[in-house]
């Protein structure tokens, strides 16, 4: 699992490129629910290991979560090739994670 947002984030024509499952988690470091999600996020994660876990700081201006339409913090999009499968606004059910996880695994 990443751990720290990412300074720069990646443009949206390398995120749709991307091959197989990955997970784009915006949010910020100071966000209350963005760190009372991290331990759901975690415990997700630790079985789809080899899911890309990309942690994006957002906030106005930036370009990446302006395209996925992000209004809330911490969203989760869950990405398949390229492609969103499932978005979760506010997790906090580490079972609709790893459900979620399942779907970008599965294809």
């Amino acid at each position: 699992m990443e751990t720290a947002y990412l300074d720069k984030e990646p443009a949206r024509a390398e995120v749709d490129a991307w091959p197989g499952a990955a997970l784009l988690e915006f949010g910020t470091p100071w966000c209350g629910w963005c760190r009372s999600a991290q331990p759901k996020i975690a415990q997700a994660l630790a079985s789809h290991p080899s899911v890309r876990h990309v942690k994006v700081e957002d906030g106005p201006g930036r370009p990446l979560g302006r395209s996925f339409r992000i209004k809330l913090w911490p969203t989760l999009v869950f990405l398949r090739d390229g492609r969103e499968v499932a978005r979760l606004v506010r997790p906090q059910d580490p079972q609709a994670i790893a459900d979620a996880l399942a779907q970008i695994e599965a294809r």
